[in-house]
């Protein structure tokens, strides 16, 4: 008997544990916080600070946690169960493609596209196709692969984290694969936007395991999203 209530016990402890959302932080962490105070999740106030070191922050009135990670960390911690719900772009879920991941809502913000730059006096994508092998600059090496091989390239991926615009200048590689938004920084460093692979968009992510142990929990949550994001 005491063994039976001490797992009772232990089990709705567990119950009241936080949900935990993952978000990006920069751009996507500015655009989704009117969708968060439109569904009542309301963070403390050093989760707008940018220079908080802090990383984890509670919500008021609230059994939700707030995480602030990279981008391109997002979609793990929420694979691996680390968090149970994220906000991610496409073009991550694109380059990681976990299958723990449920993608219920795009949250229709973070609009940009992942395209392919060169030089401005290079000869364009007509000259690519004309290539069996590429090197491409790029923090996208799966998209980057996959895209040059679904037209018979071999693209040799160098991987950046940043200042991808420099690449083909400094003859790293001819061409670079990267989020474009307004395009001025390309043509700030004299480069030209010759291929679309994907318009890209910020999209709820869910744990698949946690959606089924706590349905009712995630399953509200995503539906105030869901509501929020319809109403915008």
């Amino acid at each position: 008997m005491p063994a039976v209530m001490e797992e009772k016990s232990m089990a709705s402890a567990g119950d009241m544990q936080p949900i935990i959302i993952a978000i990006a932080k920069g751009r996507i962490q500015e655009e989704v916080v009117p969708i968060l105070q439109k569904i009542g999740i309301f963070p403390d106030e050093a989760f707008f600070d940018d220079g908080e070191r802090q990383l984890q922050f509670s919500c008021k009135d609230s059994n939700i946690s707030i995480i602030r990670v990279r981008s391109f960390d997002v979609p793990t911690f929420v694979a691996f169960g680390a968090a149970q719900i994220g906000i991610a772009g496409s073009d991550v879920l694109m380059e990681f493609d976990y299958s723990d991941l449920y993608t219920p809502l795009d949250l229709n913000i973070g609009h940009c596209r992942l395209s392919v730059a060169e030089l401005e006096d290079a000869e364009g994508a007509d000259d690519m196709a004309r290539v069996s092998h590429i090197r491409v600059a790029t923090k996208y090496p799966n998209i980057t692969s996959r895209h040059f091989a679904s037209k018979g390239i071999q693209a040799e991926c160098i991987k950046l984290s940043g200042a991808m615009e420099l690449a083909p200048k400094l003859k790293l590689a001819p061409c670079i694969v990267d989020l474009v938004s307004s395009g001025r920084t390309l043509t700030a460093n004299g480069l030209k936007e010759v291929e679309v692979i994907a318009k890209v968009s910020s999209k709820l992510i869910v744990n698949r395991a946690a959606f089924k142990t706590r349905n009712l929990e995630i399953s509200e949550i995503i539906n105030n999203f869901r509501e929020a994001v319809q109403n915008a």
